[in-house]
């Protein structure tokens, strides 16, 4: 092979975030307000998912082109006191309204995520035809139904406030937003609500952040408080929607809303080496997840404390072979209810349940439309369609997408469980799997493992090796594949963002660890 492509380093410093553990729980996402409603829960008496779901609906505030209102996601919530873990599906689905002819393919690839052959206009990409139906409240509360203690109207009270208040805009936020300023001035409603005055906002250099009003979407999470989580299925909300939707171009109706269901099923559970793995089941990267862990199980034994070049080339090529398989075979070729940037959270409570929560727009500012009527981003659950026809994935009515979210709780020998999980779209699944064999196959820290170098293998033939990776390791990558070598840094991205939380049964104590390139994301312990 050609000597691998070195991309310049962009970023000087060395970050460092320790874990953290404590005895009442810890939560760990991508927001540190979030965080923080989220350990409160538990410190107030809420079990993980209680504090999961409120975690989960304030973090669509803060950090709003992730997830929100108009996306979807994944579950597992792995019970103590049943040794169960159990996935709740709110992905995105298709209108039955949709025409795969209105996405006739152009010249090129797309620019975005999946590098999928082009659509004419990228309308899969963005704009009212990329809009899937939403399932983001639905699970939610079905999830707090079945598993919580905390009412709806509890967990979603935090929301209220921040969306109420506004959006800090601070330097991080400013990139977020000016990374996607070209297309989010193509929409009225979005380009008011994030390019006010048409620019984007950005703190002064001695002064405080300036906060921007998110639209009617504080009103409108008031109305969910206080109406319940299916007025946006088949209330007030819900009309505004598909009126705003319609307006605009989408097919999404009122009988897509009225009609989605969240779906609670068991995970999909099997071994690895002498740990027990629950993973998102059906249209998810769970099976691509148990498929590339059965080929390293296969095909290599781990040794000494940290993984040499050996593993790595073990983990290139059992992630290539996973993804080939993935692309070639998965799709919703039946109509099954099985739904498959992003966003993911941890929990682990004082009783040992953990809780992975991975929920998505699925690009940054996914649709980029705004719904003046009711403040919601929606989502482009479109774009996760193979757009060529005749495919497992490919576009059709009603359909359920191939979705990447990998939400997972790994039960080790030593009664060590954790749940990860990351953002990130296709490399999502190689960072789940590479966390899993570094918690596993070398017993490593939540803090060592979140430290340690990741490759990213997630469906070309090319591999991404972290700067930090020893000179041997890139030089036994580039034998025997395509390797760029790229630093793990802030922007641009090049691989996942992970996050962490488990329960040290040993001890008794919740540990938590969170992405050490992302600004925001902390994790916070419980009292």
């Amino acid at each position: 092979m050609s000597p691998p492509t070195v991309h310049p380093a962009y970023e000087s410093w060395s970050i460092r975030k320790p874990e953290v553990r404590a005895a009442g729980g810890v939560v760990t996402s991508q927001h540190h307000l979030a965080s923080q409603i989220g350990a409160r829960v538990l410190e107030n008496g809420g079990n993980a998912v209680d504090a999961a779901v409120a975690t989960g609906l304030a973090i669509g505030t803060v950090e709003p082109w992730m997830s929100g209102l108009g996306g979807g996601g994944f579950m597992i919530v792995h019970l103590a006191a049943h040794r169960r873990a159990w996935a709740v599906e709110f992905g995105m689905r298709a209108p039955h309204g949709s025409d795969p002819a209105a996405y006739p393919l152009a010249q090129g690839v797309d620019a975005d995520l999946f590098g999928w052959p082009a659509v004419v206009e990228d309308r899969n990409v963005h704009g009212p035809l990329s809009i899937a139906v939403p399932g983001f409240v639905a699970g939610h509360a079905a999830a707090l139904e079945r598993f919580g203690t905390y009412s709806w109207r509890d967990a979603i009270a935090p929301a209220v406030e921040l969306a109420q208040r506004g959006m800090d805009v601070d330097w991080y936020a400013t990139l977020k937003i000016a990374s996607e300023a070209t297309s989010l001035a193509r929409y009225p409603e979005t380009a008011r609500v994030y390019l006010p005055g048409g620019h984007v906002p950005a703190p002064g250099w001695g002064g405080p952040a300036p906060v921007i009003r998110l639209g009617a979407l504080g009103e409108t999470v008031a109305r969910l408080r206080d109406a319940g989580p299916r007025d946006l299925y088949e209330g007030e909300i819900a009309r505004a929607i598909v009126r705003d939707c319609n307006e605009a171009g989408s097919p999404l109706s009122a009988k897509d809303l009225c009609g989605y269901t969240p779906r609670i099923v068991d995970a999909d559970r099997h071994r690895y080496r002498d740990a027990l793995v629950h993973a998102a089941p059906g249209l998810s990267a769970g099976p691509t997840l148990r498929h590339a862990l059965a080929l390293l199980e296969e095909r290599f034994v781990p040794s000494g404390e940290s993984p040499d070049a050996a593993a790595y080339l073990a983990y290139a090529s059992c992630l290539l072979d996973a993804w080939h398989r993935r692309l070639a075979t998965m799709g919703d070729v039946d109509d099954s209810p099985a739904p498959g940037c992003t966003t993911h959270l941890g929990v682990a409570d004082r009783h040992g349940n953990v809780v992975a929560l991975t929920q998505t727009l699925l690009s940054i500012f996914g649709s980029r439309v705004v719904l003046p009527g009711t403040g919601i981003l929606m989502n482009n659950g479109m774009m996760w369609f193979d757009p060529r026809p005749g495919r497992p994935n490919s576009i059709a009515p009603g359909k359920w997408p191939l979705s990447n979210m990998c939400p997972t709780v790994v039960e080790r020998a030593d009664g060590f469980r954790f749940g990860a999980g990351a953002s990130g779209g296709r490399r999502i699944m190689p960072a789940v799997f590479q966390l899993v064999s570094f918690l596993v196959d070398y017993a490593m820290t939540m803090e060592e493992a979140m430290h340690t170098p990741r490759i990213d293998a997630s469906g070309a033939p090319l591999v991404t090796a972290d700067r930090g990776l020893a000179a041997d390791v890139i030089d036994a990558l580039a034998e025997h594949h395509e390797v760029q070598v790229a630093q793990h840094g802030i922007y641009p991205a090049f691989y996942a963002n992970p996050n962490l939380a488990g329960y040290e049964g040993a001890v008794g104590a919740a540990v938590g660890a969170a992405c050490v390139t992302s600004p925001w994301a902390r994790a916070v312990g419980a009292a």
